[in-house]
């Protein structure tokens, strides 16, 4: 089975491309949705993040605003909370993998936003980078209920910038076109590593110095 890494950082359609994954069949594990369920009542962080964070959990579950206010521009909270965070979304990440494998599945997704930044692409095959223009990212993420231009630097400045996830990426998705334009590059994406999985020859994570491995549909 091969491992397919998608990242991509805030406002770059990230999501819509998960989204188009699964309707091409692909299994996605989603890392948000992970930590949405480990902090929503009865997950497996609440009491950490609780004790790390007093004052944030309301009826049982994480308040993500009031966590946020805590964390976002200050490095030395957030790092806490990923300490605490990171770990048992990698350990639902592993099962989710070995979930797959047990179904004999040639290609599994793991959907992570911060995947180099977490060393998360040690467990891929390949890397696609979903990317726009700086220009379209910025409408986007500002076009989002409750967001500033500080949180949005905050965010952005917490993420490896896009031109260096892009020299990482295997396979990159311009998404600063149109939707259709999106899905097409996924689409002869996935054929391809379909046929690599065939093949049973995973594709490099790291492309080599003359770019061999590297594609951008």
């Amino acid at each position: 089975m091969l491992v397919v890494g998608l990242t991509g950082s805030i406002g770059m359609g990230k999501t819509t491309a998960a989204a188009a994954l699964r309707r091409l069949g692909l299994p996605v594990h989603d890392a948000d949705a992970a930590v949405h369920r480990l902090m929503a009542r009865g997950g497996a962080a609440v009491k950490k993040v609780a004790a790390a964070f007093p004052g944030v959990e309301k009826d049982g579950a994480i308040d993500r605003g009031l966590l946020g206010a805590k964390v976002l521009g200050d490095d030395a909270e957030l790092k806490r909370l990923e300490a605490i965070l990171h770990p048992l979304v990698r350990a639902e990440a592993r099962a989710f993998l070995a979930r797959q494998a047990r179904r004999h599945l040639p290609l599994a997704v793991l959907d992570i936003p911060l995947l180099f930044e977490t060393g998360g692409d040690a467990l891929c095959d390949a890397v696609i980078v979903v990317s726009a223009p700086a220009a379209v990212q910025r409408a986007r993420v500002l076009s989002r209920p409750g967001m500033t231009e500080a949180k949005m630097q905050a965010i952005l400045a917490h993420q490896m910038p896009d031109a260096e996830k892009r020299r990482r990426a295997n396979f990159v998705v311009q998404t600063g076109l149109t939707k259709g334009h999106s899905l097409r590059q996924l689409a002869a994406i996935v054929t391809l590593l379909r046929q690599e999985a065939q093949r049973r020859r995973p594709i490099a994570i790291r492309p080599t110095a003359n770019r061999r491995g590297k594609h951008h549909a």
